[in-house]
């Protein structure tokens, strides 16, 4: 298919050149250029505006920052929806409020066009070996449209309703690693008076009932961080988890669902970016935490 990605950050690119191996032709479109250049030189088509973007393909991604971007992407003066887009398919990736896809849905169904919602569970490389977990909220015929992409990326996706499904689904599988990496961070304080290797510790967690499934893949990171290494590039950062926590709770709220062991893990994590960067990677929380002076 000629698949077009608008917004090609860290997951926007990993996603394109998973898609253009797998044999699809790529147009993309990013707000920040710079970004783009790599992917044109793997091979793919630069539009200049979203709305060209949309005009050339048969299928749209979106993988955008926040509720605010997709506003602007969609239906901006350059917009996606700003043309002709009907019959054409678009895919919205974005980790966003709940409420977010269903008020999109309504104008991309105006212009006569189709929107699946799915958001992603993995990071970089998840993306780049096709093996993401993709969270998809859609009406039966279009979740099948979206299907032979979704497919070439993702290891299962998971149909939980109409639009707006996938997002609560993301937010709900996403929420114990949130409150994870501060639960590893307090387990390591209390091995401190052991004094031992960094690696064969996070091993030992690993290893254990007390190691989450995404330890295993992790595990180098959190090691680097516990020995003030460079852990190489960020996948995840703290400012995105942070994100993530905040829309989990607003959600909660919305249902009237009190989550105060989340909340507890939201103000730990505002600590760490406070005392680091909100760019170091998310699971240098438990690193944080294991070095930060008892109180």
């Amino acid at each position: 298919m000629h698949i077009g990605i608008a917004g090609v950050g860290r997951m926007g690119s990993a996603i394109a050149l998973r898609l253009m191996e797998r044999g699809h032709t790529l147009t993309v479109w990013n707000r920040s250029v710079d970004k783009l250049k790599p992917l044109a030189d793997a091979g793919a088509t630069v539009a200049s505006t979203p709305a060209e973007l949309a005009s050339a393909v048969e299928a749209v991604i979106t993988i955008l920052t926040n509720a605010e971007a997709i506003d602007t992407v969609y239906h901006g003066a350059d917009g996606l929806l700003s043309g002709d887009v009907s019959g054409k398919l678009f895919i919205e990736m974005s980790t966003v409020p709940p409420d977010t896809a269903p008020k999109l849905a309504e104008r991309v169904r105006a212009k006569g066009a189709a929107l699946v919602e799915c958001p992603v569970g993995g990071t970089t490389g998840p993306a780049r070996q096709g093996k993401l977990l993709g969270l998809m909220g859609a009406s039966d015929e279009d979740a099948a449209r979206a299907r032979p992409i979704l497919d070439d990326l993702c290891r299962r996706v998971q149909h939980g309703g109409p639009v707006g499904s996938g997002a609560i689904l993301k937010l709900a599988v996403n929420l114990p690693l949130m409150v994870y990496w501060q639960a590893l961070g307090e387990a390591l304080t209390l091995c401190r008076p052991l004094k031992m290797d960094a690696a064969e510790l996070i091993d030992l967690f690993a290893n254990s009932s007390g190691g989450a499934n995404v330890l295993p893949s992790r595990a180098h990171l959190v090691v680097a961080a516990l020995n003030g290494v460079d852990p190489g590039p960020v996948t995840f950062n703290i400012d995105g988890g942070i994100k993530d926590i905040q829309a989990m709770l607003a959600e909660g709220r919305r249902q009237g669902t009190d989550l105060p062991v989340l909340a507890a893990a939201l103000d730990c994590f505002k600590e760490a970016r406070e005392q680091g960067s909100g760019d170091a990677e998310l699971s240098s929380v438990a690193a944080y935490w294991r070095s930060r002076d008892a109180r």
